[in-house]
C-alpha cells in the first residue's frame, strides 16, 4: 500500500460539513474522513455495477413475535452459495440478535437483505457491504 500526501482546497461550507462529519463519525481527523468518504463512494460503485462485495445482515427480532427464526433459514437456506456463516446472540428472555456474514454480487445480497428485512415481526434489519475485490 503506498501513501500519497496532497493538499486539497475546500470551500467554507464544504469544510464545515466535513469537520461535523468527522466528530459524528469519531473519526481521529479529516484526511481518515475523506478515506472514508472515498471507500464508500467506490464500494457504492460496485454495488451499482453489480461486482462482488462482502457484508453483512443484522437482524434483530423478537423470536416469541410471529415465525422470523424459520422463515429466516427458509430464505438463508435459498441463498447458501453467498452466505459465508451466521451468529445468533440472545440479548434478553425475548430479543436476538442475528448476523450473517455474506459474500458475492451486490444484487443477489441486495435481493437476500431485502427477503430477510422483510420478515413481519423484525425490529430492525440493516445490510452493510464493502468492496471484497
Amino acid at each position: 500500500m503506498s501513501l500519497a500526501r496532497f493538499g486539497v482546497s475546500l470551500d467554507e461550507d464544504l469544510l464545515k460539513a466535513l469537520d461535523e462529519f468527522v466528530i459524528e463519525n469519531s473519526l481521529p481527523n479529516r484526511s481518515q474522513a475523506i478515506r472514508h468518504l472515498v471507500e464508500k463512494n467506490l464500494a457504492e460503485k460496485k454495488w451499482n455495477c453489480n461486482q462482488i462485495v462482502a457484508g453483512a445482515v443484522v437482524m434483530l427480532y423478537d423470536h416469541h413475535k410471529g415465525d422470523v427464526t424459520t422463515k429466516s433459514n427458509d430464505i438463508q437456506h435459498e441463498y447458501f452459495d453467498v452466505i459465508l456463516s451466521s451468529q445468533h446472540f440472545h440479548l434478553s428472555h425475548d430479543n436476538c440478535l442475528e448476523i450473517i456474514a455474506v459474500k458475492g454480487k451486490a444484487n443477489r445480497l441486495t435481493e437476500l437483505s431485502d427477503k430477510l428485512i422483510g420478515i413481519k415481526g423484525l425490529i430492525h434489519g440493516k445490510l452493510v457491504m464493502s468492496r471484497a475485490e
